[in-house]
């Protein structure tokens, strides 16, 4: 069972609780068929709240603390992974990992946010922000993937890019623009895939691919609930109405356009059965690898750009 519990989750936990106290009793007594009963009531009960989430609900669940984070999922759903580090320029920014490793015995590069589980692996990890260093060694490990012809995969998962004023003076709106137009033009296949929160500049620096795929609970937008009420309400209680009026989910974001695929979590979200999740994730990336095999590298990339240009609406 999940440490933490989201106030929506908690009538399921609770119901979850009273079985597992009944279990210790059920070879003293004869309560197999109540237990059964119950366990199917949880199943109904979480049917109904799971697919009933609010768009901040949502984005809730995106950041529940138990969710898999991109380390997580390197380790259950790749081989012969090889971590990679610095920028060759200042640091090596820990907000962000990558390296090359194998998922299902092809060789790709793979590249994501990192988050801490506690208080001191988040100010080791920078609490998933990464500094103008993470991204410039993103940038180092795309351009190797290239260098090698291997296709690149990145996962998304930050609340925005590090917001201090040592990353404005390293440069951190042209670290991530350059990562844009690199990207763009990258000679091998990119996949991306927003596995928790996808803030922001932040997360779009290592979000340009030929495939933008979601986890089936996870939020993609421009700026947070949070700090969008601020702007607009100055006042961060607003934020579900932000949630709402941003349509930031990944149902939204197909319907937009913006996405191409959502990848299914378990009932419950990733962090129920994140084995679960990674096979899922292993399997999908499989097939959308196999998609660009015989793709010509200056066709691979004349797409890529027309898929972008053509993102939003607007009237003169």
């Amino acid at each position: 069972m999940a440490k933490t519990v989201l106030e929506f989750e908690k009538p399921v936990v609770e119901l979850e609780q009273k079985v597992e106290e009944m279990r210790k009793y059920s070879d003293a007594l004869d309560i197999a068929d109540e237990i059964k009963v119950l366990e199917e009531k949880i199943l109904q009960l979480r049917k109904t709240i799971y697919s009933g989430l609010t768009r901040w609900q949502k984005v809730q669940l995106a950041r529940h603390p138990d969710r898999p984070y991109t380390l997580d999922y390197i380790a259950m759903m790749t081989t012969d992974f090889i971590e990679m580090h610095g920028d060759r320029c200042f640091a090596d920014d820990k907000a962000i990992v990558g390296g090359f490793a194998r998922i299902e015995g092809e060789p790709v590069m793979i590249i994501g946010h990192q988050k801490g589980r506690d208080t001191k692996s988040n100010l080791y990890r920078n609490f998933g922000m990464p500094n103008p260093d993470g991204y410039r060694k993103a940038l180092r490990l795309m351009k190797l993937a290239a260098k090698f012809g291997r296709p690149v995969v990145t996962m998304l998962d930050t609340p925005g890019a590090f917001p201090g004023l040592e990353a404005e003076e390293r440069g951190q709106a042209e670290a991530i623009a350059r990562n844009l137009f690199e990207m763009s033009h990258l000679p091998v296949p990119i996949i991306v895939i927003i596995i928790g929160e996808g803030a922001s500049g932040g997360a779009l620096g290592i979000g340009v691919g030929d495939r933008v795929l979601m986890l089936e609970n996870t939020w993609y937008s421009v700026i947070s609930p949070e700090s969008c009420s601020s702007i607009l309400w100055r006042s961060w209680e607003f934020k579900e109405q932000a949630a709402e009026a941003l349509k930031l989910t990944a149902p939204d974001l197909l319907a937009q356009g913006i996405i191409d695929r959502i990848v299914p979590e378990p009932l419950g979200g990733a962090h129920r059965n994140p084995q679960q999740t990674a096979d899922t994730l292993r399997v999908v990336i499989h097939e959308e690898l196999k998609k660009f095999r015989k793709v010509n590298p200056d066709k691979l990339i004349e797409k890529r750009v027309e898929k972008f240009a053509k993102m939003g609406k607007w009237e003169e």
